[in-house]
This record gives structure tokens, C-alpha cells and sequence, in this order.
């Protein structure tokens, strides 16, 4: 059976007319897609793309697959509604607990001295989703005893929290997650820097005023000035083939001080250029080398 034999599937959904989706459409989804943000969609991917792409053909008024796509191709901001609508925002609290304990245990200390002496301290969360891995590393940062956090919280302390999906940083901005879904946050930490609300915990207003949640393309134009001491960017370059990797890799290998560290992904790793300026000092943990 064909892509386009298995996908005119469109019966059941109101505002769409049966047989309005076909292989024709799936690739000029993927083409669109790839050239927007360097996802790369298989053809494995076609009922999710329908599944996910559906909603935004019906609220538009398109009809069709085909209409919405030359939509999509004029409206930049239908383009960016489609790329949200496609980007997995599948997180949560101290995933890969493995690089907060490092970050704790080898980089804390010296951001720590940096800020005693007045000098800057700069991180980014690099495709942020809906704010679990920003908050997990925020809380690791400020610790466990709240008055010491609260002198670092009054330096010069920045955290960068961007992504693709708007409807992920507004979730992420809101710093409000069910209280069973920070169960993994240690106790001293929950403590320190939640409060409970309902059912519910919400980040300290002290931890919240650090973060700047971004919409930002990986793919584009960075306009941020100076450079971090960390970056996590983890489990988004899945999602890309392997010379897009290599490329961004290495951009955030330059957007590194000498000495600071990159965390990715567990299935995710450093090839190409970028091998030459970061060194591992961890399961997919990285340092920047003077090189």
C-alpha cells in the first residue's frame, strides 16, 4: 500500500474532505520542514505528520493538504505554526540525571567563583521544550541551602532558554508543573526553590527572574552577543541528519569560553569539526578546549 492509499484518512475530521492528503503532500512537508529547522522526516513519520498537521488545515480553512502547504510557503507565520505543530516536546525533571550531578559536582564550584568576583555567568538551554531540563538545571545551580542561592541570584547570572515552539515556551515561562512530575528533583531542591499551589508546584520567583525564555531556530541566525560557560542542548539533534549535527555542533562549540561544557543527548555525539574543540570528559558531556 502507498503512502497516498494509506492516508486519505480524513473522513471523521471535521472541515476536511476525504482523499486531501497524499505522498505528494507528505514531501513537500518534509521538504518544508527540513529547509525550516534541518528535521528530517521519513516516511514513517507521514500519519504523524497528518495527525499533527490536520488541525492547523481545518482552523485555517484550507480544505486540503495542498491548499494549506501553499499557504504555508508565502505566510511565515503559518510556517512557523506548521514547524511547532511537527517538533517533539517530550521532557521531563532530571532526564539524564547523570549531567546534573556533574554539572553539580565539576562545574558548579567554579561558576560559584566567577560570580564571587563579580564576573559574568552565562547558560544556555538550547531547545528548551516546555522548561523541565531549564528549571532541573537552574534548581541544581542555585542549590540546596536557599540564603546561598539567593547571594548567587543577585549576581551576574543569566540562563537562555530557547525553542522552536511557542506553545513550549509559554509552558516553560509559566514555571508550573504537577507536583508527581518534579518527583524527580531532589527534595532539598524542591524545597529551596518551589512553592506548592494546589496539585501543583511553581518555581521560585528568584529562580524565574534568571531565565529569558527565547523563540529561537537553531538553524538561523544566533543574535546573542559574548559567550556561555554552558550549554545543554539534549535529545534535538536527533531529529537532524548527520551534516546539519555537525554544523550546529560546532557553532556551539564556538559559542563556548575555553573551558566550558557542552551536554547532548545519550544517543547523540560529536563528529566533524567540531571533535577538534571539544573534548569528552563525561557520557556525552564536553569540554571546550583552548584550542
Amino acid at each position: 500500500m502507498s503512502i497516498a492509499e494509506g492516508l486519505d484518512l480524513a473522513d471523521g475530521l471535521p472541515g476536511i474532505s476525504p482523499g486531501v492528503y497524499g505522498a505528494r503532500d507528505f514531501r513537500a512537508v518534509a521538504e518544508i520542514i527540513y529547509g525550516e529547522a534541518g528535521i528530517v522526516l521519513a516516511e514513517g513519520k507521514a500519519m504523524l505528520v497528518y495527525s499533527r498537521l490536520a488541525p492547523l488545515v481545518r482552523r485555517a480553512g484550507c480544505g486540503t493538504f495542498a491548499n494549506f502547504i501553499a499557504r504555508v510557503r508565502e505566510d511565515e507565520a503559518e510556517r512557523s505554526r506548521m514547524v511547532a505543530a511537527l517538533t517533539t516536546n517530550h521532557t521531563f525533571f532530571y532526564r539524564e540525571a547523570h549531567h546534573f550531578e556533574h554539572f553539580a559536582e565539576e562545574v558548579r564550584p567554579a561558576l560559584i567563583d566567577r560570580l564571587a568576583v563579580r564576573q559574568p555567568v552565562r547558560i544556555w538551554s538550547a531547545g528548551c521544550s516546555s522548561g523541565e531540563e531549564t528549571w532541573s538545571l537552574v534548581t541544581t545551580l542555585l542549590g540546596a541551602n536557599r540564603p546561598e542561592g539567593l547571594k548567587l541570584a543577585r549576581g551576574d547570572l543569566r540562563v537562555l532558554a530557547s525553542d522552536i515552539a511557542d506553545h513550549a515556551l509559554a509552558r516553560a515561562e509559566a514555571a508550573t508543573y504537577p507536583a508527581r512530575d518534579m518527583a524527580a528533583v531532589p527534595a532539598p531542591l524542591r524545597t529551596a526553590w518551589t512553592r506548592p499551589a494546589g496539585d501543583n508546584l511553581v518555581l521560585a520567583d528568584e529562580a524565574r527572574a534568571l531565565v529569558r525564555f527565547r523563540y529561537l531556530n537553531l538553524q538561523g541566525e544566533w543574535p546573542m552577543q559574548g559567550r556561555f560557560q554552558t550549554i545543554f542542548c539534549r535529545n534535538v539533534m536527533i531529529y537532524f541528519d548527520n551534516p546539519t549535527k555537525e554544523r550546529l555542533v560546532e557553532r556551539f562549540a564556538q559559542a563556548l569560553e575555553p573551558g566550558g561544557h557542552l551536554y547532548i543527548g545519550h544517543s547523540e555525539r560529536v563528529t566533524g569539526r567540531a571533535a577538534a574543540l571539544l573534548a569528552p570528559v563525561g557520557p556525552t558531556i564536553y569540554r571546550r578546549t583552548h584550542a
